[in-house]
């Protein structure tokens, strides 16, 4: 038996890392609000005072990287809201969350129920498959050569662009659009055999005409008040910056800060759980507490970058106890390093070599490469 097996969960030094802090969370989403909407009131104040194209975008690239990088902290502190880690209170966790995700145009509840999905079974790669839902050797060695190519080619790094535009942008919208699509569909095809039968309440079932199974954006009724609210907010907001900067200038900056910090969100989300030697069990023999350490890698970065992640590069802490706020997480994780035996520690220029895990062996209990 590996070392690190014989640790238990409660070796760890947890308990006093929980403390949440309004006073500090209320700074942190000031510090993090507030600039964003100061770069935004600069664009136009651009716009209006360089004729030149060219010399507009050379002033933009870095505003536009700034509002990368602290759309990228929104999402950061949203997750903290979702694990309702951020602020003292449930209740200011969820306004708060449901805030951040209109920033993002992410409907925040339904992504931090989903969320908590792969932080029960992190490790169990027989029950939850990665954040690209990745197939087992076996199952890929079955596919065609055609759709073998089109399954790497649709989990290749270059697809974190547009599928982060489509992610941020596209999604929450266009299942929006499906559920209240399907609502009325499933009310005009019963509505005769109800009327008939008089079973008038069956035919408002609103709990359950409403849901998109598909999306993971409609499985309760709070999921879906959220997705309703979100989309209304976030449209009302993308017609009043199109009016304000003009539709052309509006949707080229939003869609580079949306196209790249969600790139970005999704990569660090991929390496922190699919890299070489991750523990990658079944059903029978998976444990939680190796998920958490060995499942988890932890990004060494700057510490620039990791204020904009809001230190969620301390990722094996997270996982050990996710009710630990984002400020206490590097010294916690500094406080038990000495425990996490096995954990993994990655560098920027390890990130690449990630993305060639792309398939679970389950035979042999580890991810593998093509």
């Amino acid at each position: 038996m590996e070392k690190d097996q014989t640790i238990k969960l409660s070796d760890f030094t947890l308990t006093p890392y929980l403390k949440r802090s309004n006073l500090r969370a209320a700074w942190q989403i000031l510090t993090t609000v507030f600039p964003i909407v100061g770069l935004w009131l600069l664009i136009p104040f651009i716009d209006t005072s360089y004729p030149s194209i060219s010399v507009k975008i050379i002033i933009l690239i870095p505003i536009l990287s700034l509002l990368t990088l602290f759309s990228l902290r929104t999402f950061s502190l949203m997750h903290d809201c979702g694990h309702n880690s951020l602020f003292r209170t449930s209740r200011l966790n969820r306004l708060t969350g449901f805030f951040l995700g209109t920033i993002n145009a992410i409907p925040q509840f339904p992504w931090s129920r989903d969320h908590a999905f792969h932080h029960r079974h992190n490790g169990n790669w027989e029950m939850y498959r990665g954040p690209i839902d990745v197939l087992t050797l076996q199952e890929y060695q079955l596919l065609s050569k055609r759709n073998q190519l089109l399954y790497s080619l649709s989990r290749h790094w270059i697809m974190l662009f547009p599928g982060g535009f489509f992610y941020l942008v596209i999604k929450p919208r266009l299942t929006l659009l499906v559920t209240i699509t399907n609502f009325i569909y499933s009310i005009g095809r019963e509505l005769t055999t109800k009327l008939i039968n008089r079973d008038f309440v069956k035919i408002f079932s609103f709990s359950t005409r409403l849901k998109a199974h598909y999306s993971g954006y409609g499985e309760t009724s709070g999921e879906l008040i959220d997705l309703f609210a979100n989309n209304i907010v976030v449209i009302f907001a993308w017609i009043f910056m199109s009016k304000w900067l003009g539709a052309g200038l509006f949707w080229s900056c939003y869609s580079v800060v949306m196209t790249f910090s969600a790139a970005i969100f999704i990569c660090v989300f991929f390496v922190q759980h699919n890299f070489q030697d991750s523990y990658a069990n079944g059903e029978q023999q998976w444990s939680s507490l190796l998920g958490a350490i060995k499942g988890s890698s932890n990004l060494v970065l700057p510490p620039v970058l990791n204020w904009f992640l809001a230190d969620i590069s301390y990722h094996s802490i997270h996982h050990l106890c996710d009710r630990i706020p984002n400020y206490n997480l590097c010294a916690c994780h500094n406080h038990n390093e000495n425990l996490l035996l096995g954990a993994k520690y990655l560098k920027i220029r390890d990130i690449p070599g990630c993305f060639k895990y792309i398939l679970w062996d389950k035979d042999l209990e580890k991810l593998s490469t093509l």
